[in-house]
């Protein structure tokens, strides 16, 4: 399916972007040169009755990517939360893709449920409503349990979605694989690595079992948590395109005037989702990778309920120390440390100066600080960051997408609470918190304890390891040099374990 006729749906996508007036728009909002406006509208305009119409009704960006398809309608609800690189005007227009798109046929809902669980929803249910929202994927029914009276949100995939989403994933593999034949000096992103990253994100959030688990996880996180509240899955009305979890009654986060209404201080609510992101990446390793304003209400205590559990990330205890030691040196404004991480982690290659890239690193920090928050352009900070990136030779990390674009989501959110937030400030106590925990002297003997115990579940097998070691030894030849300073490194591997495992048990006595 990666094969050249994809070269059509790429075309199609220039396409209706020209056709629905859309191109004009994108090209404005961002600022584009008078070369690039020139150059887009004369490939665009031969190709224009290719572009799919769309609904006529809908402002330009949002009625082409409504008609490209789900996986264009996923890069627009991330936009939605940037007014800082798109500005406020497509900012509100975008944020209509998160849960106003038109909705499928209640009846194709039901008979979906009906399916997914064996059981008939007029006996499950004393009440079943049409959509009350309509996202990329899945369209929310609100419910109430015939046996118990409780309200509960019913969430269906969209009929065909999984095709749909494998049609444009193609488009895009093969879209990546030209970029690597045609833009060798754009390889250092590793675009196909990004897009394979970008489909199994993909392939989980469209199997709702993979959701449930996600759900059950997440709230098993962050139970002891003050300002959260996570809805609870019910797994017996839940299957691969049919989850049932417990109705949230709140305010929508987008909603700025009803918060005001309500009573609710936004400048808080702001800060506390960045703090939450930030705590579960760095304490949990796992987080909500997709929290537009779509999927975060305020319940009336003040608490920020969190759902729509299909994108997660998860990053490893090593990626997490690293993450906060680089926003640490960073809320610190020391550039040096910035660098040296990143050189200790492998991120930029090890023949390239780290004074110079510190000093590059300065000069993408230093304009944050003392700037008024709401002078801060996003945009310019990302591409002299990746001009940066470019010079340095560093590689797109893809187990670290995720985390990255979900943190310019969180901050977007933010920011439509409160403008004059603050990132650093509110992520200083997160971060500090983190670091005193994870790399001092007591996570120092956390990772000794952690490493014995594993070094325990081979201790039965230690002796015959290292007799086996030592006649393999004796019955060789004297080894030439490079191979003596293998074996030597071995005897020091096996001396540490050792001595770890020796550690362990005098604390264990």
């Amino acid at each position: 399916m990666r094969g050249p006729h994809n070269i059509f749906r790429l075309i199609r996508t220039g396409a209706t972007f020209e056709r629905t007036g859309a191109m004009a728009v994108v090209l404005d909002a961002l600022g584009a040169p008078t070369s690039l406006r020139i150059a887009a509208r004369m490939l665009g305009w031969p190709f224009r009755w290719l572009g799919v119409r769309g609904d006529p009704a809908l402002p330009p960006v949002v009625r082409a990517l409504t008609a490209l398809g789900p996986a264009y309608i996923k890069f627009g609800q991330v936009l939605s939360t940037r007014p800082d690189i798109v500005g406020q005007e497509m900012a509100d227009q975008l944020r209509y893709l998160q849960d106003r798109l038109p909705p499928f046929d209640i009846d194709e809902a039901k008979a979906s449920f009906e399916l997914e669980t064996g059981l008939k929803v007029d006996e499950v249910f004393s009440a079943f409503s049409e959509p009350v929202a309509a996202a990329s994927i899945a369209q929310v029914h609100r419910a109430r349990l015939a046996d118990t009276g409780a309200e509960v949100a019913v969430k269906v995939l969209r009929p065909g979605i999984e095709r749909a989403f494998q049609k444009d994933i193609d488009a895009f593999y093969f879209a990546a694989r030209t970029v690597d034949i045609l833009a060798p000096f754009a390889r250092r992103l590793r675009p196909m690595d990004v897009i394979a990253h970008f489909e199994g994100v993909v392939l989980g959030e469209l199997d709702l079992r993979l959701e449930s688990s996600a759900a059950s996880e997440f709230a098993a996180n962050t139970e002891r948590d003050k300002g959260i509240a996570v809805p609870r899955v019910l797994w017996a009305l839940s299957g691969r395109r049919v989850m049932t979890l417990d109705w949230a009654d709140g305010i929508a986060l987008a909603d700025n005037a009803a918060l005001d209404a309500a009573g609710h201080d936004r400048r808080a609510l702001g800060a506390k989702v960045l703090e939450l992101f930030l705590s579960h990446a760095l304490r949990d390793g796992f987080f909500h990778a997709d929290m537009h304003q779509g999927n975060l209400k305020v319940a009336a205590n003040g608490d920020v309920i969190i759902y729509d559990f299909g994108i997660m990330g998860r990053i490893d205890e090593y990626t997490r120390r690293v993450y906060a030691e680089i926003l640490m040196g960073f809320i610190r404004r020391d550039y040096h440390r910035v660098a040296e991480v990143h050189f200790e982690a492998g991120y930029v290659p090890a023949d390239r100066d780290m004074d110079e890239f510190a000093r590059a690193l300065r000069a993408v920090g230093e304009p944050i600080f003392g700037m008024e928050a709401n002078r801060i352009s996003m945009a310019r900070l990302l591409a002299y960051l990746f001009e940066v990136t470019e010079r340095f030779g560093m590689q797109t990390r893809t187990e670290l997408i995720l985390l990255q674009r979900t943190m310019v989501v969180v901050e977007g959110v933010a920011r439509s609470l409160d403008p004059n937030i603050n990132i650093w400030s509110v992520a200083r106590p997160v971060v500090e918190s983190y670091i005193s925990s994870h790399l001092g002297p007591v996570a120092l003997l956390r990772d000794l304890t952690r490493t014995a115990r594993v070094l325990g579940r081979f201790g039965p097998r230690l002796p015959g390891m290292m007799e086996r070691l030592l006649i393999a030894q004796a019955d060789a030849p004297p080894p030439p040099r490079p191979a003596r300073l293998r074996w030597r490194l071995l005897w020091a591997i096996g001396a540490l374990a050792l001595a770890v495992l020796a550690f362990a048990l005098g604390r264990v006595s």
